[in-house]
């Protein structure tokens, strides 16, 4: 079977054209690879300047953090001493019931 000048042609040509939209894909997808790459880089950078930002409000949580302990124990310490100025006003309150004695009677009884 002989192959004619024309079908050779033709077979070089479509190799041609499959190399050439091949190429121009190929050069497509780096470009956008390219564009998409870079981007990213900027969205990477942006997440990394709020990862800084929360860091830094992670920080002042912590330090509200170890405020409210400290607030809680010393109103654990004041409810201490509130419960032990109720205990002494008691005793106060029976202290100043005995030096007063007993109430006046509004009735005498007769004898």
């Amino acid at each position: 079977m002989l192959v004619t000048a024309d079908v050779i042609g033709v077979i070089i040509a479509a190799f041609g054209a499959a190399a050439t939209l091949l190429g121009g894909v190929a050069a497509i997808l780096a470009r956008q690879t390219r564009h998409m790459d870079a981007r990213f880089e900027k969205i990477d950078a942006r997440f990394e300047k709020v990862d800084a930002q929360f860091e830094k409000v992670d920080v002042r949580f912590e330090k509200v953090d170890v405020r409210f302990e400290k607030i809680a124990g010393e109103l654990a310490d004041i409810r201490a001493e509130i419960a032990s100025v109720r205990g002494e006003l008691a005793d106060v309150k029976l202290s100043v019931a005995r030096l007063e004695g007993p109430a006046p009677r509004l009735i005498y009884a007769r004898r």
